[in-house]
């Protein structure tokens, strides 16, 4: 609903904290189904999440934060769970 109410703003950016956390396995392939539909019409998203393979599979950049200090960005070629780690243990 909330979501419905930012898309009829014909917002630029959009902003999605924890997208699909608490929902089942279908919710979250509807919910990743509608992202990529936004990002194809031109919506810009920043997505914020803790689950490390949503964010592979979603993003074209990732920055990884630790203690609201970034630690590093990856671009695509250098996705990978262990680079992802390392960085925001490091």
């Amino acid at each position: 609903m909330v979501l419905a109410k930012w898309l009829a703003a014909d917002c630029k950016l959009l902003l999605l904290d924890e997208p699909t956390r608490g929902v089942d396995v279908g919710a979250k392939l509807e919910i990743y189904h509608l992202i990529n539909e936004l990002v194809d019409k031109g919506l810009t998203i920043v997505m914020i999440s803790s689950d490390i393979t949503e964010v592979i599979g979603m993003c074209d950049r990732i920055l990884v934060m630790k203690l609201g200090e970034v630690k590093g960005i990856l671009e695509k070629n250098e996705f990978s769970e262990e680079n992802i780690l390392r960085m925001s243990v490091g």
